[in-house]
């Protein structure tokens, strides 16, 4: 057997049965948006084509074809939508995309072209009226865009995905969680990393507790760094540590030379941990983590049996299937907190870059 069919095989064990052959109760309308980058449209936006398809029944391949790039249309088929590596759940039975809207109605009506049914929403504050949850997209904008996107399905108290950065700013993403809370809308927001296979394993090492205590945490971001990338890919490395250490963050110190950057993430009851961000070395892997306890250390890429881009969907699945268990439980996933504490690490981070490397206390920042 080859190595991904056994990866895709072990991995399916482990999940949960799927709905094979029981008809669904109710099938979910999902609006997807799709934001924008301070202005200028997405028309193919990885982060609605690519993680979006396993709500959709069907994405036609030549459709796919004539609009991606020849990585995507390669990935898609070989991978996305390939039936014996999918999990044994997606494309999900339960949910369906129903509208679709970006600022540019062209990327939009590609979009549904290549998700068949799909209609072209003409604003999101009709679509918020005429679907059961949203899922903002955002490959590698700053968030500006985002409240105004997901207000309109907030306040109808609509299960919301929004994605990262979730509001750009600290006071940004404050207001999208205290506009969730408000009309009790249940909201998610995480880095593609929290829902990687070695991320599943190592928080059940560290619940386990068979090797000890946690000791610190390495999360490493392939890529060459520049300032302005801290804020939109600088969360990945940042909500993988997170997600393993938890909230209750105290300072950050942040140090920058060449196309690399340092920062160490500091608690008050707790060891730091780091964040590497423009490793050279993990190029072809794009990120790297590793977790100590007291006897074992643990370390991992989103690859899958040295297999990238079938750990890829492997993630894309981890987060869209957290999303449809919160549309269907209305339990969000991710606290409030965590969301919030990641935004304020970063402009913690780079506060500390522009002032030397200096521990900068959270508290600085939160407002």
């Amino acid at each position: 057997m080859s190595g991904t069919a056994l990866g895709a095989s072990a991995l399916a064990s482990t999940l949960p049965a799927a709905d094979a052959g029981a008809a669904p109760s109710k099938v979910y309308r999902i609006g997807v948006i799709s934001a924008s980058i301070e202005g200028k449209p997405q028309k193919t936006n990885g982060h609605t084509w690519h993680f979006c398809h396993p709500f959709h029944p069907v994405m036609d391949q030549e459709v796919v074809k004539k609009y991606l790039d020849p990585g995507s249309v390669r990935i898609t088929k070989e991978f996305f939508r390939n039936p014996k590596l999918n999990f044994e759940q997606m494309p999900y039975a339960d949910t369906r995309i129903a509208q679709v809207y970006a600022a540019d109605p062209t990327a939009a009506k590609m979009f549904a072209e290549a998700f068949p049914g799909v209609e072209v929403a003409t604003s999101v504050e009709q679509m918020a009226k005429e679907v059961d949850a949203i899922w903002l997209g955002d490959a590698s904008g700053t968030g500006s865009d985002h409240y105004d996107l997901v207000a309109p399905g907030l306040e109808r108290g609509l299960p919301t995905f929004c994605d990262k950065p979730i509001g750009g700013t600290v006071a940004g993403t404050r207001a999208i969680l205290e506009l969730a809370k408000k009309h009790n809308a249940p909201l998610m927001s995480s880095s593609l990393f929290r829902h990687q296979w070695g991320t599943a394993e190592a928080l059940r090492l560290r619940d386990g507790g068979e090797f000890g205590a946690t000791q610190y945490v390495i999360a490493s971001q392939a890529g060459g760094y520049v300032h302005p990338s801290w804020f939109i890919y600088g969360q990945h490395p940042v909500w993988m540590v997170m997600t393993l250490c938890g909230p209750g963050v105290d300072a950050v110190s942040m140090y920058e030379h060449g196309n690399s950057a340092h920062a160490l993430i500091t608690w008050p009851d707790r060891m730091p941990a780091e964040v590497w961000y423009g490793r050279p070395d993990i190029h072809g892997l794009y990120c790297e983590t590793s977790i100590h306890f007291e006897k074992k250390q643990y370390t991992w890429s989103p690859a899958i049996e040295g297999n990238y881009w079938l750990g890829h969907s492997y993630q894309i699945f981890g987060m869209t299937n957290a999303f449809r268990q919160m549309i269907r439980t209305r339990v969000e996933p991710v606290p409030h907190r965590e969301i919030l504490e990641v935004t304020a690490i970063i402009h913690a981070g780079a506060k500390s870059v522009e002032e030397k490397g200096r521990l900068v206390k959270l508290a600085e920042v939160m407002g």
